[in-house]
């Protein structure tokens, strides 16, 4: 067998590697590939939560991710769901004053308070109406970041697709007023056996009081602190309703 015919065979047996561009067109199929689904995923996960969010226009949410486990951890919750005209004005007022003072003249995100609290050194106290409803009617409580985009995400959605007031509704019927005890006509019942229509300003302000911090604060027998911020936020509720940034919810 001669030199040539030998190298022949040698050169038959190795295997045939893919032409490089071949590999190079491959990738980039595979990578369209990707997009190409990633976007679609993008696209439904948009939709489904605009969906979701418009279905709440019209229909009252029934709760949240925390309100299910703090009905698992107790047993059972009081609520009972309270249209926006039938709760005292002067609730939704002390609330706003107590939480969000500029819920009239933002976009979900309170940028002046926001940055109020970082050149203070703080990691709490800028969160807006508007977002703590993302967090408890759409998302669950923690710190994480995936739940912090979410929000962020949510939120600017829910501005665009809620008025002022049925964001404030949803609020004042979701927020946790004392272990286990969500909405503020259970909250009224509860500390003050009245409904939420018939709440007095001081006894809106004690509600709104107790908010940060609804598992250690009692409206009904307050200590020292939560008198002076009750009494805080009947001033601020006073003032934002002569200044106008009561407009946007009130009737």
């Amino acid at each position: 067998m001669t030199k040539e015919r030998m190298s022949k065979r040698r050169a038959r047996s190795r295997p045939k590697r893919p032409p490089r561009g071949g590999v190079l067109n491959a990738l980039a199929h595979l990578f369209r590939w990707l997009r190409w689904w990633l976007l679609r995923l993008v696209s439904a996960a948009f939709l489904f939560s605009v969906a979701w969010i418009v279905l709440y226009i019209f229909v009252n949410p029934p709760g949240g991710i925390y309100m299910l486990q703090e009905h698992r951890r107790i047993g059972s919750i009081e609520r009972q769901w309270m249209p926006m005209d039938r709760i005292a004005p002067v609730m939704a007022r002390s609330v706003v004053a107590a939480e969000d003072a500029n819920f009239c003249t933002h976009w979900g995100f309170d940028m002046g308070e926001i940055r109020r609290v970082i050149a203070q050194g703080g990691t709490r106290g800028a969160s807006t109406i508007s977002q703590q409803v993302v967090k408890n009617v759409f998302l669950w409580h923690g710190r994480d970041w995936t739940r912090k985009a979410l929000e962020a995400g949510f939120t600017l959605l829910v501005e665009v697709l809620w008025s002022k007031r049925r964001i404030l509704e949803v609020y004042l019927n979701v927020a946790e007023f004392d272990d286990g005890v969500f909405g503020v006509e259970a909250a009224a019942r509860h500390y003050f056996g009245v409904p939420a229509a018939d709440l007095s300003a001081l006894q809106a302000a004690r509600l709104a009081a107790v908010l940060p911090a609804p598992k250690a604060r009692d409206a009904a027998r307050p200590g020292d602190f939560t008198r002076r911020r009750a009494a805080s936020i009947m001033d601020g509720a006073a003032t934002i309703d002569r200044d106008g940034r009561a407009a946007c919810f009130q009737r």
